[in-house]
């Protein structure tokens, strides 16, 4: 029941919430990132979803678009901005991920959504991660997110696939709060992986 029927009531009011409570942030983050982007404080992107279906994610865009010699884009760590790297520090892109969450696409807890293109190199296991919504935060960012392997990731997700339940998902949020404010989730942003999962943001 929980997880067909509860799980998206408590997604809707708390994304609903969430964002009353935080649209100051949200409107002062847009403004800083309008004029540090040159007007662009949005980064969309289409993900696949629960079942592989294609939707649009909705983040702050925490970098700028400058072309190389070879007319290819710069390194991320030469296109993030000081601003883009304190919001990227604080989680503060994520937080336009709730529009995502009131509307169904994803969930406040599930697996993080990659890329589309990384859709046909899984594994028929590693595919399982789609059986529910992706979200904001997951099993996988909580128990080792830099340090883990790709492998490890997707273990973890199928893993949450497969005990998906109240109890869980609150101890995931409770652990997300823990290592938003701990260093740990504050690393190095040229050595974190998991920014490469969120492609040109």
């Amino acid at each position: 029941m929980y997880k067909n029927f509860i799980k998206r009531i408590t997604d809707f009011l708390v994304s609903f919430t969430a964002l009353l409570l935080l649209s100051p942030i949200i409107l002062i983050v847009a403004i800083l990132l309008f004029f540090v982007n040159n007007g662009k404080p949005f980064f969309l992107q289409k993900r696949p979803g629960k079942n592989a279906e294609i939707f649009t994610i909705i983040k702050f865009k925490t970098m700028k678009d400058p072309i190389g010699d070879d007319s290819e884009l710069l390194h991320q760590a030469q296109r993030i901005t000081k601003v883009g790297a304190f919001i990227r520090k604080t989680s503060l892109d994520e937080l336009l991920q709730l529009i995502n969450v009131l509307k169904g696409d994803m969930s406040i807890v599930g697996p993080r959504p990659l890329l589309i293109e990384y859709l046909p190199l899984y594994s028929k296991e590693q595919a399982r991660r789609h059986l529910v919504k992706p979200g904001i935060t997951g099993w996988a960012q909580i128990n080792g997110r830099n340090a883990l392997s790709w492998k490890e990731r997707f273990e973890l997700d199928v893993w949450y696939v497969d005990h998906l339940n109240f109890s869980t998902d609150l101890k995931i949020l409770y652990k997300t709060v823990q290592k938003i404010f701990s260093r740990d989730i504050i690393a190095s942003i040229e050595h974190d992986p998991f920014i490469l999962w969120d492609g040109n943001t």
